[in-house]
């Protein structure tokens, strides 16, 4: 629908986004050790996603893994399935929406809550996948759950925030959190309802926009508001009323005084100001 770029919104808790950058550097060197051939094969891979994916089937009992596939106990697969991915673009298209959104997110609550909430939105995603499947034997896959309660998080902290995106993939444009988030969540549950089964798991990503919103209020800090309406990036700093200096010298921008009297102590000042004549101001 679109893909998130830039967002004009600076940290105001913390100095940097850690746990951001942990999210997608695990995320991706997982993605490089079991979906690429640099370290396994196909095979391996397939092993990965049944033996960390999370299927319906299984966690529902309709169904039991294979000796060689339980590897951990299975609540762990309601948070593990979030860090594998189908592909290059699954992955990127994920990570770049935790990274575009998931600073602000992670500023509002802190490291340690943030982690948690990342968790529990992908675990959230892999629960509501569960109750509209219940019986399906196809492994689930990817962070797009825990992405849907970030962005959902995000967009309920900063609605007014200008966000540059690629409408359509290719339109570049700046629109506030409020509409282009607010058009995404709308076109999730949407797909949800009349799409159905699909190769994109909508409930995963409604799992996880349930999540990002009943935890943001919870989560964040206190002193955090809800639904900041000043745009952070639209912040002016007043600007000093004029004044006039000392001895009727002007102010930077202000006009001079036009008698002879005061002309001429304008120059004999200037002339006179060190042996080699007025020297340039050093800009620091």
């Amino acid at each position: 629908m679109f893909i998130p770029l830039h967002d004009a919104n600076y940290l105001r808790h913390i100095r940097l986004q850690y746990v951001t950058f942990a999210i997608i550097v695990v995320n991706c060197v997982i993605w490089a050790f079991f979906g690429t051939s640099l370290f396994s094969g196909e095979q391996y891979y397939r092993a990965a996603v049944y033996s960390y994916g999370f299927i319906p089937a299984v966690a529902n009992g309709y169904q039991v893994l294979p000796a060689g596939y339980d590897v951990l106990p299975y609540f762990t697969h309601y948070v593990s399935y979030a860090f594998l991915h189908n592909d290059f673009w699954h992955l990127a298209g994920n990570m770049l929406f935790i990274w575009v959104f998931g600073d602000n997110v992670e500023d509002a609550m802190g490291h340690i809550r943030f982690i948690f909430f990342f968790l529990a939105c992908a675990a959230a995603g892999a629960l509501m996948h569960s109750v509209v499947h219940p019986e399906s034997v196809t492994p689930l896959i990817g962070a797009s759950g825990a992405a849907a309660g970030i962005i959902t998080a995000y967009v309920m902290l900063h609605p007014s925030v200008k966000v540059w995106i690629l409408a359509l993939g290719r339109i570049p444009l700046r629109l506030s959190a409020l509409w282009v988030i607010g058009a995404w969540i709308v076109f999730q549950i949407g797909n949800l309802i009349i799409t159905g089964e699909d190769k994109v798991s909508w409930a995963a990503h409604v799992g996880g926009i349930i999540a990002g919103a009943v935890l943001i209020p919870i989560m964040k800090r206190r002193n955090v508001p809800l639904f900041d309406r000043k745009p952070v990036d639209e912040v002016i700093p007043p600007v000093p009323p004029p004044a006039v200096a000392e001895d009727g010298y002007p102010l930077p921008g202000q006009p001079k005084e036009s008698t002879p009297e005061i002309e001429n102590k304008h120059r004999v000042e200037d002339d006179t100001r060190s042996p080699w004549g007025r020297q340039p101001r050093r800009k620091d």
